[in-house]
């Protein structure tokens, strides 16, 4: 026998003997450790740059939802001259920190993650996650419509896109460790853990699943939510009553209805923000004050209507009791969906960093809000409570418009801790599906169509 084949192998040699299912669930539980601890790490630095801006610099307190506090907010701004000047300020700063550093971390992460795994699963760079982290807090906690989602998304996927490169992976390997970490960040943050394992395979492809990132997937997932619920606990993001439906068969139309609108809403959503990052970019001064005026245009419309600051969950929960979203003028609620995907566009359109997952659920919630409130005026056998059209809106909009209506679905139902809507919720995401589908629309460009599409792309690089 021959030195070379006596020599102990080191571990990046072992690792490749491994049959795939033990090198996925290694993976797995890497991703899901880090992908835990990334969601704690950023949702503690969220609530420090929160209470900073809009606490201390601005004295107006943002509500917060029952899973987290419960808090009913600041009933008006003390001062509100400080609003549009803090938000402006966390725009500054984000635009700065990312365009001198890093300035892929720019807009939401999940869609620059979505494009790793198609083109280079390998080539996120740390860098890129850190500066990700700090400015999405800084946006968000400063005011910006954003979502935290992506950050975390990006930092689970990063430390995959790391493992690829220290584990020298397969390109099959290494998409599976940025998918996985893509879903366990997501599932983490929103205390969603099967949600985010079916969203690691969804969230691909427009039109077709992953299969091999469903596995590890829900290995990664659950670690990452059990350590981040370890810490920050495990209750639901929101709680809503018991949901009484079919108390009539009308009811299921109205949620029909929902759900054609919803489908629009979505459309306009994803339109409206992809148009406002063209119009951003042809600005004429430099990138780093860019979020800077986004901020500023959101803190002016925050004058008038403070939902659209932060990231609108204590609104939503605010919004699943009748008497709380009968007391707000019936304009009001029939503009929030527009405005918040407005402030969104401003905010991370213009540059600056936060995720369109979170946000997209608040416009559903607000889209599923104004159809209850009109419909209670004029429709007859409508519920007395708007938390189901709250909830199927939620689902609806933003499950269609991200192509991942099923893994959506799901992680709402989690988030709400209540199975009731499941009925109502299918048809309005079914019919949202299907005119998002019509208009060949999506939040994340960077998704391919199929699989189908991903092998045409390998076979065009010469890839095996």
């Amino acid at each position: 026998m021959s030195e070379h084949s006596r020599r102990p192998q080191g571990l990046k040699e072992r690792f490749h003997t491994y049959p795939t299912t033990t090198r996925h669930l290694i993976l797995a539980v890497l991703v899901g450790i880090v992908a835990g601890l990334g969601a704690v790490v950023f949702y503690e630095a969220l609530l420090i740059s929160t209470h900073f801006f809009l606490h201390t610099l601005a004295g107006y307190n943002v509500p917060t939802p029952a899973g987290e506090g419960n808090s009913a907010g600041s009933a008006g701004y003390s001062r509100p001259w400080a609003i549009p000047l803090v938000v402006t300020l966390g725009g500054l700063i984000s635009g700065w920190v990312v365009f001198t550093f890093a300035p892929e971390a720019e807009g939401h992460g999940t869609d620059a993650a979505i494009s790793a795994i198609h083109h280079n699963p390998r080539g996120i760079r740390l860098r890129t996650v850190i500066v990700k982290m700090f400015a999405s807090a800084v946006t968000i906690g400063s005011g910006g419509s954003g979502g935290r989602e992506g950050p975390t998304a990006q930092i689970s996927a990063g430390f995959g896109s790391l493992l690829a490169r220290l584990l020298d992976l397969s390109d099959e390997d290494a998409r599976v460790a940025v998918s996985v970490g893509v879903g366990s960040g997501i599932g983490a943050i929103f205390s969603s853990p099967l949600g985010g394992a079916i969203l690691a395979s969804e969230i691909v492809y427009r039109e077709d699943f992953e299969p091999e990132a469903l596995l590890p997937g829900f290995v990664a997932s659950s670690i990452a939510f059990l350590i981040f619920g370890s810490l920050l606990g495990f209750q639901p993001i929101f709680r809503i009553p018991a949901i009484q439906l079919f108390d009539s068969p009308m009811q299921l139309i109205y949620f029909g209805v929902l759900g054609l609108i919803s489908g629009l809403i979505g459309v306009l959503y994803a339109k409206t923000f992809y148009g406002s990052i063209a119009i951003s970019r042809r600005l004429p001064f430099t990138r780093k004050l860019r979020p800077a005026l986004g901020g500023l245009l959101v803190g002016l419309m925050a004058l008038a209507a403070p939902e659209v600051l932060s990231t609108g969950y204590g609104w939503v929960q605010n919004g699943l009791s009748a008497t709380t979203l009968d007391s707000i003028p019936l304009a009001l609620v029939l503009l929030l969906p527009f405005l918040r995907i407005v402030a969104t566009s401003f905010s991370i359109g213009s540059g600056g960093s936060g995720g369109v997952f979170g946000p997209g659920m608040v416009i559903g919630a607000f889209t599923g809000a104004a159809v209850w409130r009109l419909g209670e005026l004029f429709l007859p056998s409508m519920p007395h409570s708007p938390a189901s059209f709250v909830v199927v809106g939620m689902m609806a909009v933003f499950g269609a418009i991200s192509r991942a209506p099923i893994a959506v679905m799901i992680m709402v139902m989690e988030m709400t801790g209540n199975l009731d809507a499941l009925t109502p919720a299918i048809l309005a995401v079914a019919l949202a599906a299907y005119v998002v589908h019509a208009f060949d629309a999506s939040i994340y460009q960077a998704q391919l169509h199929d699989r189908a599409e991903f092998l045409a792309l390998r076979k065009q690089r010469g890839m095996p």
